[in-house]
């Protein structure tokens, strides 16, 4: 037992950092949204396309890349990601036209992105860790991704103020390339004791998932999400200047989310471990909708935007270790990288829907309104999809009396 303790802590550990650098990283995009379309003369739908496309293929690729975690592996699967989440960067210093752009930061960042985030890295988490300690394992892990966001926001915006932004990207670069040696913290994330048992093809795994109308109803609902903290995450800089704020605003705020989201993600695990899950991501979207509502109809300062960042922070990835709580709760840890990867497809899905839209809403009004009050109606829709998921482990994996099917 203190052996597995030791290894379930090195491999939180080795998570935890993947996670911040890989995250911190990628929510850093928007900074490079006005200068690159400055220099180049683009309208920003280019670039808000390019990262709508990399959350897509982040999507798509995900459930292929933890069928591979699953089945060959975290470490592969992490290593492959690493590299290729490294080159997009350095490919995207580069990029001069749209299509380079939708290449770098869209194909190869997002592939990369897909070995190195939540499904792939949550699931050797979900393996590693003792069921009682699974969704509080998944918090801190979320939680240090969150930390990455506020750490990297500042040192990102001071990169592209001392460097500028194509030099930023490269050392960015060089920054996610530690991933690669990092991945070996991740060696030995299966727990033959929850893995034991009749296994489970490819082809009867997911017939049981998408059989089973809680997976669907929380995939449905985590497209809300990713609609949601994209749109904010890359536009809100730029929405913030349109109203008269100052530039450092947007890096503040976005910052001040990443700081809070320490906070939110852990209280989500703990809380996660205590109380219904699809009842609690029910509630964070509900306040989800009223901090979103509050802060487009109310007349907006500098103070008010800080309060919108720790506001939505304590919301921004609570989600996370719920929603993949829920699936391990629902079919156990053998293909969590797979399912849970599915679930992020939408995730994603939703992601591309609120990078893009934004974009493409602001060059033909001038304006966001319409997709914020999009995102107030969205919250409320997620909020109803989640309350009916009953959170029991369906009948293959049924347990002893006396044992807490919770996880």
């Amino acid at each position: 037992m203190t052996s597995l303790w030791r290894n379930s802590a090195w491999i939180l550990l080795g998570a935890s950092l993947i996670l911040a650098i890989s995250l911190g990283v990628r929510h850093g995009f928007g900074l490079f949204l006005s200068p690159m379309s400055a220099e180049f003369g683009w309208g920003r739908e280019v670039f808000a396309f390019a990262i709508a496309l990399q959350n897509l293929i982040w999507g798509l690729a995900q459930p292929f890349t933890g069928a591979l975690a699953d089945r060959f592996g975290v470490t592969r699967a992490v290593v492959i990601g690493g590299v290729l989440y490294a080159v997009g960067l350095v490919l995207m210093a580069m990029a001069d036209t749209p299509g380079s752009l939708s290449l770098s930061a869209g194909l190869l960042i997002g592939i990369g992105l897909s070995g190195t985030s939540f499904s792939v890295i949550l699931g050797a988490v979900g393996r590693a860790a003792p069921v009682e300690k699974r969704s509080m394992a998944m918090g801190i892990a979320s939680a240090a991704g969150s930390f990455g966001q506020f750490a990297m926001l500042p040192g990102t915006l001071g990169l592209i103020g001392w460097l500028g932004w194509s030099s930023a990207l490269l050392a960015l670069g060089l920054l996610v390339a530690l991933i690669v040696p990092l991945a070996a913290m991740l060696r030995g994330d299966a727990r033959p004791a929850e893995t034991s048992g009749a296994q489970q093809s490819l082809g009867e795994a997911l017939r049981e998932a998408f059989g089973h109308s809680g997976f669907r109803l929380l995939a449905l609902g985590f497209f809300v999400c990713g609609f949601q903290v994209v749109f904010i995450g890359v536009h809100l800089p730029a929405y913030l200047v349109d109203q008269g704020l100052p530039a450092v605003s947007g890096t503040t705020v976005l910052a001040l989310v990443g700081l809070f989201n320490v906070v939110g993600t852990y209280t989500a695990g703990w809380l996660g471990g205590c109380y219904s899950k699809p009842k609690l991501l029910t509630s964070l979207y509900l306040m989800r909708a009223v901090v979103i509502g509050a802060f487009f109809f109310a007349p907006l300062t500098l103070w008010s935007a800080y309060a919108f960042g720790i506001a939505m922070g304590l919301l921004w990835l609570s989600t996370v270790p719920l929603t993949n709580g829920t699936v391990a709760t629902l079919f156990g840890v053998r293909n969590l990288s797979m399912l849970g990867g599915i679930v992020f497809l939408f995730h994603q899905l939703g992601s591309f829907c609120g990078g893009w839209l934004g974009g493409w809403v602001y060059d033909r009004t001038g304006s966001y309104d319409l997709v914020w009050q999009i995102s107030i109606a969205l919250s409320l829709m997620a909020a109803a999809l989640n309350w009916p998921i009953r959170e029991q482990p369906v009948e293959r994996l049924s347990v002893p009396a006396g044992t807490s099917a919770v996880a």
